[in-house]
């Protein structure tokens, strides 16, 4: 939690959030993902001043559970001086406690947010689903909570002026817009009537201007004029050299796809590039205009090879 200090903006963690998006559909199936259809509504979780601290803590944890659809799961919450924003105790249920930072005692629009990584951190732990290492174990926090239709509340929690700043969660805010804008750009639903944090939609429209983008490289039909130039300049060398792999994607600028050869002829040519939906990687052969359909998340995909 930036409780005042800086907030790191950016998407430092992008590679780790897109394969967080790969193990959420390789684990839950496409047909769970698509029963995450409709996120938690705002009136649900909501926490006026007026409200008992503790009694509506439970009330918001409970239509978590529910929306994560964990029936079996309870949750005891309790408040303690803590540097995080919330941690919960992992055993083996169904109860299970969540300590919430005393800030929240007087910042209760925001239990949602904190409660909506810790219920996620259950349903994680009930699949077997983790990364290794405490960051990418986060991260993929932070992208199945957002994913499944929970984790806009995180995002509304970033705050930002001259003097103050609040931010929860792992991932930075343009991180959690993009993880939104992905989740928007198949389930059509618009996150962003629900920010109260101005900060909040400026941090979605950067997350899905990067979304559109991934929908928008070659060998995807609608890739643009540069990409496709360039893609049929490497599709080229490819099939003159007739061997392994070329155009190696780079963590700085370089292109997704990369092409390999049976070594048989140009029939032989393959291109493998990531679905732009779940990332998982697609291998067609080279032969021009093709519909692709992704085998992970059934997206069906426009494609000129």
């Amino acid at each position: 939690m930036a409780n005042g200090g800086p907030v790191e903006h950016g998407f430092p963690h992008l590679e780790t959030v897109r394969s967080a998006l790969t193990a959420v559909y390789r684990r839950l199936s496409c047909d769970t993902v698509r029963s995450f259809s409709t996120s938690v509504a705002p009136v649900d979780v909501a926490f006026g001043d007026m409200d008992d601290l503790h009694l509506g803590a439970q009330r918001v944890a409970r239509e978590l559970v529910r929306h994560y659809r964990l029936p079996d799961a309870r949750l005891i919450i309790g408040f303690r001086e803590m540097r995080h924003a919330a941690n919960v105790e992992l055993a083996a249920g169904p109860e299970y406690f969540v300590e919430l930072n005393d800030r929240f005692r007087t910042h209760r629009r925001d239990i949602g947010a904190a409660l909506a990584h810790e219920v996620m951190h259950v349903y994680l732990h009930r699949l077997g689903l983790s990364f290794p290492g405490t960051r990418d174990n986060e991260i993929l926090t932070d992208t199945a909570a957002t994913y499944l239709g929970a984790g806009w509340l995180l995002l509304d929690a970033f705050r930002e002026d001259g003097v103050s700043s609040q931010k929860l969660g792992y991932l930075t805010p343009e991180e959690f817009g993009y993880v939104l804008a992905k989740r928007s750009l198949v389930f059509g639903e618009d996150p962003s009537v629900w920010f109260t944090s101005a900060q909040a939609y400026a941090a979605y429209v950067k997350g899905m201007e990067l979304a559109r983008r991934d929908g928008q490289q070659p060998p995807l039909a609608a890739a643009g004029w540069v990409g496709r130039r360039r893609y049929a300049r490497d599709r080229r060398q490819a099939r003159e050299r007739r061997q392994g792999l070329v155009a190696v994607p780079s963590a700085s600028g370089g292109v997704p796809y990369s092409f390999t050869s049976g070594g048989d002829g140009e029939g032989a040519l393959r291109v493998s590039f990531p679905c732009p939906t779940c990332h998982q990687r697609i291998r067609v052969a080279v032969r021009g205009r093709v519909r692709v359909r992704c085998g992970l998340c059934r997206a069906v995909l426009e494609c000129d090879t």
